[in-house]
């Protein structure tokens, strides 16, 4: 019941928001030279540097896919994840005159990161469609899975951005973990290799990982016109919800006490 109340309360902010979400979409790609390109690029250098170190000189398998169309599927949705959970980790402290001013549910700055970085991904992953053409892979009915695969991905990472937004304002110490954890993170997610790589008594385990569902599923569908593993999926949503449930209890918990700690 209070978790509703939570969410009618945002829903009455909404317009505020969306305001944050412009701003920072704005205050990003301000006074640069390639402006909203810098979402390709982050990837796409990512792909170059993949491409030549793990499938030139690695010998990394891809599942029979060009390795530059398999790692930058790969890196788009990971890339999201990564770039959003650096800017919310500092969200809140980072805006701590409007914290102090008036009252509103501060989750908006930790939300709005994560939809501001979502218009980033949906930039990046219109060259997706153009690796598609250009190695000659057709679109597949499968696609109707990337609704609840990216979607299980912003609800995963507005939980997230929850927590770490909030515990940075008692730990500053937070902001710093993240950017490692994120890095340590990316090597348990099939972001480099496929999931084929993983011995099969490992595979349940590795794929409690949300996102090495998210990047496996997107793979499948994308690359191979094959539905993602259910079973997984499905257990990674369960365990998403349950886990921003508890995230947004937490954070409206320690709202009060922002503007006396910042």
């Amino acid at each position: 019941m209070r978790m509703l109340t939570y969410l009618r309360e945002l829903y009455r902010y909404r317009d505020l928001l969306f305001s944050l979400t412009a701003r920072d979409i704005k205050v990003r790609y301000r006074q640069t030279l390639l402006g909203v390109a810098w979402a390709v690029m982050q990837p796409l250098a990512f792909m170059f540097i993949f491409t030549l170190v793990f499938q030139k000189f690695g010998k990394v398998s891809s599942d029979g896919t060009p390795y530059p169309l398999f790692s930058y599927t790969g890196l788009v949705p990971w890339t999201f994840f990564s770039t959003s959970l650096g800017l919310a980790v500092n969200s809140i402290a980072g805006n701590m005159s409007l914290v102090k001013k008036v009252y509103f549910p501060k989750e908006v700055f930790p939300i709005g990161v994560v939809l501001a970085c979502f218009v980033d991904f949906l930039i990046a992953s219109s060259l997706v469609g153009g690796l598609l053409m250009f190695y000659r892979f057709p679109v597949n009915v499968q696609i109707i899975w990337i609704p609840w695969l990216i979607g299980l991905e912003i609800v995963f990472l507005i939980g997230i951005s929850l927590l770490v937004s909030s515990l940075n304002v008692f730990f500053r110490d937070v902001k710093y973990i993240v950017p490692l954890a994120v890095q340590l993170l990316m090597f348990t997610t099939p972001v480099i290799y496929p999931t084929s790589m993983v011995p099969e008594p490992l595979r349940r385990y590795f794929l409690l990982n949300p996102m090495a569902v998210v990047v496996d599923g997107v793979r499948r569908v994308v690359l191979h016109g094959q539905p993602p593993e259910l079973g997984p999926l499905v257990l990674s949503t369960a365990l998403v919800g349950l886990f921003v449930g508890l995230a947004y209890g937490y954070f409206k918990r320690v709202e009060v006490r922002f503007a006396d700690l910042i």
